[in-house]
């Protein structure tokens, strides 16, 4: 697949929606798409190789106290890697935002019992280390997640406050829009990555965000 220059700053739900094979989950609240087989078998393996040698201990913004609230493992990959760059070309491509406003794509890896508690991915504006998360490039925009394995039990992503629950499939993607039409974060955003029961799961996830990166 050839990479397309992106130079818009925020997706476009129209472009996104008319992609082929993709279905929009209806909802009035939430502005969430799938595509499945967006990355082959053969790629979305080269990718659980790469997290699994480089992962550690994932962390969380603003403490809550519960240090059982996200318990994954986590990988920065490389994009110095040209397959690491051509998948993140695509995932720009696909979103119709430019690079500069992406961060680098990170990694999860859940064993069973590990789990994300229900969480927003954007920064909440009040929260004490919003400045030293946002104060650059502003908050988060539009993510992107693709599972890169089916855990034998368990693991599956539930948008809580729309009742939505997908289910983890190899090379599936999900992108959806962290802000409302104002440009305000949205709580409907809120979403649950379950215990894997048994098996493995590893994701891939990108971030956009109001500014450029770095």
């Amino acid at each position: 697949m050839t990479a397309i220059l992106c130079t818009a700053t925020d997706g476009d739900p129209a472009l996104i929606g008319a992609h082929p094979r993709i279905q929009r989950v209806p909802s009035k609240e939430l502005t969430l798409f799938i595509q499945r087989d967006f990355l082959s078998v053969e790629e979305c393996a080269a990718l659980v190789d790469r997290i699994d040698a480089q992962r550690r201990p994932s962390t969380i913004a603003d403490a809550n106290g519960d240090h059982y609230f996200r318990t994954s493992e986590t990988c920065d990959l490389d994009h110095g890697d040209p397959f690491v760059a051509a998948i993140n070309a695509r995932l720009d491509s696909f979103a119709g935002i430019a690079t500069a406003h992406g961060e680098p794509i990170q990694g999860q890896r859940y064993a069973v019992g590990q789990e994300f508690k229900a969480h927003t991915d954007y920064f909440d504006p009040k929260g004490a280390d919003y400045p030293q998360y946002c104060g650059v490039a502003g908050n988060r925009t539009w993510t992107l997640m693709i599972y890169l394995n089916e855990p034998t039990a368990g693991g599956a992503t539930r948008f809580t406050k729309i009742g939505k629950t997908v289910q983890p499939q190899t090379g599936k993607l999900l992108a959806w829009n962290n802000r409302l039409t104002d440009g305000q974060p949205n709580p409907a955003s809120i979403h649950h990555g379950m215990k894997v029961r048994s098996g493995v799961k590893h994701v891939i996830t990108k971030w956009y965000r109001e500014r450029p990166w770095g």
